[in-house]
């Protein structure tokens, strides 16, 4: 071997060390921020769930009376819409048109 060969060995060589080098730190640097992250996610995690006590355990409920009063107001009627919308331009059109008079089934017959 000539001199200018083993100064172009020992450039390789070094160049090969430094990147094996740099390898080895990347790779650590990756396994101390893995296990970092790890860390915190089990110190974020939460107790699981639990009920309060209640307070109200000591309390009975309302004694029931019978015969008791009902109340006496009518009972609301349904919304009836008035004349004057049911025309008017506003009022919400069908989406398709009526059907033809073969497409409409007979009605159905009670038993």
């Amino acid at each position: 071997m000539t001199g200018n060969d083993k100064r172009r060995l020992k450039l390789d060589l070094m160049i090969a060390c430094s990147m094996f080098a740099t390898g080895v730190v990347v790779t650590g640097l990756s396994l101390a921020q893995i296990r970092a992250e790890s860390r915190t996610q089990m110190a974020q995690t939460t107790a699981p769930l639990q009920g309060a006590p209640s307070d109200d355990q000591g309390k009975t409920p309302a004694e029931s009376k019978p015969g008791g009063d009902r109340p006496t107001t009518p009972a609301p009627e349904p919304a009836r819409p008035d004349p004057q919308t049911q025309g008017a331009a506003g009022a919400a059109k069908p989406a398709l048109p009526p059907a033809p008079a073969e497409k409409i089934a007979p009605p159905i017959k009670e038993k």
